[in-house]
């Protein structure tokens, strides 16, 4: 990957520079600004933020412009395929390198019968234990806070609360008068949780605009320590829906039961031989192409885990048995059924063979394992189950010839990313988190379970990129409920605050 002679230098002479604040600096501009970064949040969360809406993206758009333009960055609109990004950009004095950092803006849809409050776009103060949560009011919000308290609202933490942490601290810096020792970009996307479908075309056609020595990604979670993270890769996902057809209609059970073939069971034995019992995959060549050697298992295990706590923490016996830890088994891609659809269940239950059913799945995706070749393994397996495969719904030629039908719909989101934990950037990061935290308070992980629309930028810009987790790991994420603990809040602001003045 590319990295400027000078970016490149500096960042490996780490023993030899020196952090422009003292960490006691550090603390106590975190304790300053910690109220005044909540109430932004606070506000900031009371935006409804659905991709799917361009009234939603082109409200928070707004709000963003605003508060950079105010940090004296410059602001641009940028267009891909109808869909608006914002890009904010500010040049300092003696910068040498230039850092482009990327903000998820946008959330999952709510359900607001599922919350735990009236509405999930206007942000609540709550102390929990357990399972029970007591309302706070905002104005018993002092410096001297709880660092257990937590905002639920949609976008919390994923990924709202994460941005504004970087937006305080550019506050700070701009307030105090304090330059960074680099440049810094900004893109902000409003469309991540739609898999970000218009953000390669975006990148390609502004590569000159985004060039930059390397990429931060302010989103994610930590892993369940929830010691401050920094996150070295994301896997990719493609998902897929398989539609298995019975009859024309639904039909009465006891009419044809025990002639008209119910497709509900076609598709649990078929959903049923594509894993084991101990959760491996059994798609021939899946797992094709990665290697876990000793020294990279000895890396990649160096995360704090325990193992009981996990299971206690989950609610499970045993996991399946895909790596021998938690961090392993991020490394493989992932099968998983995230839906299964089929006539009706509980109170609207009746007596009847359905016509079809339908089961969406995810696979999260390692750089060794590519969305098209996991998509066409799928496909094949399926075939060799002697399913007739469509990518529409059959005709009723189609019916009368194949006993077993299937649609197959598909389609690829992010792509995976995997940056050397032993990089320059992340060594230079490193020495930042333990700067501010101390040796062992902070974590370096090789990846996250989840995915992220980095790829695009890693490979027209080719630079590393490492992601700065902030959130706690019981922050119900895409569910009902979704909060961020106050006491990531302000270890977010330590964190932004170490790695931008780092020189």
């Amino acid at each position: 990957m590319r990295i400027t002679l000078v970016f490149l230098l500096s960042l490996t002479a780490i023993s030899g520079c020196c952090q422009s604040l003292k960490k006691e600096k550090i603390d106590k501009l975190a304790d300053e600004y910690f109220v005044d970064g909540i109430t932004t949040l606070k506000d900031f969360l009371s935006l409804p933020n659905n991709g799917q809406a361009p009234d939603n993206i082109d409200k928070n758009l707004a709000w963003c412009e605003r508060n950079f333009q105010a940090l004296n960055f410059n602001t641009e609109v940028l267009i891909s395929n109808g869909v608006k990004h914002l890009f904010a950009e500010r040049k300092y004095k003696r910068a040498k390198r230039t850092i482009l950092f990327y903000l998820q803006i946008d959330g999952q849809p709510v359900d607001s019968s599922q919350w735990m409050q009236e509405n999930p776009y206007v942000p609540v103060l709550k102390e929990c234990k357990e399972n029970e949560c007591q309302i706070i009011p905002w104005d018993k919000l002092t410096k001297n806070f709880n660092p257990d308290w937590k905002i639920f609202a949609r976008s919390a933490s994923d990924s709202k609360g994460p941005a504004i942490a970087f937006l305080q601290v550019l506050r700070v810096l701009d307030e105090r008068k304090i330059n960074p020792s680099f440049n810094i970009k900004v893109i902000m996307d409003f469309q991540e949780e739609l898999g970000s479908p218009t953000l390669p075309k975006l990148v390609e056609t502004n590569r000159d605009k985004f060039l930059a020595d390397a990429m931060l990604i302010m989103d994610g979670t930590r892993p369940p320590g929830n010691l401050p993270t920094l996150m070295f890769g994301a896997r990719g996902i493609a998902t897929m829906k398989l539609t298995v057809y019975g009859a024309y209609k639904d039909l009465h059970s006891g009419q044809y039961g025990n002639y008209a073939p119910n497709p509900v069971f076609a598709l649990s034995r078929l959903l049923g031989s594509m894993k084991d019992e101990k959760g491996l995959v059994q798609i021939p060549g899946f797992y094709d192409g990665i290697e876990m050697n000793e020294n990279r298992k000895k890396a990649i295990n160096t995360v704090p885990e325990d193992r009981e706590q996990l299971l206690e923490t989950l609610g499970i016996a045993q996991p399946e048995s895909v790596g021998n830890t938690y961090q392993e088994a991020l490394q493989y891609p992932s099968l998983n059924v995230r839906g299964l659809r089929a006539a009706w269940v509980e109170d609207g239950v009746r007596t009847i063979i359905p016509s079809e059913a339908l089961a969406e799945i995810d696979m999260r995706l390692v750089p060794e394992t590519p969305a098209e070749r996991q998509i066409e393994l799928i496909k094949k397996f399926i075939t060799s189950k002697d399913f007739h495969i469509l990518d529409r719904e059959p005709t009723h030629e189609e019916r009368r010839t194949y006993p077993k039908i299937i649609r197959i719909d598909s389609r690829i989101g992010s792509r995976p990313f995997r940056t050397d934990l032993n990089s320059p950037l992340g060594e230079w990061l490193g020495a930042s988190m333990e700067y501010v935290f101390g040796k062992g308070n902070y974590v370096q992980m090789q990846s996250t379970g989840g995915s992220q629309p980095i790829a695009p930028f890693i490979s027209v810009l080719d630079i590393p990129a490492i992601s700065v987790r902030i959130p706690n790991p019981d922050n119900s994420i895409h569910a009902p409920n979704e909060n961020l603990r106050l006491g990531n809040f302000h270890e977010g602001l330590k964190m932004c605050l170490g790695i931008l003045t780092r020189e």
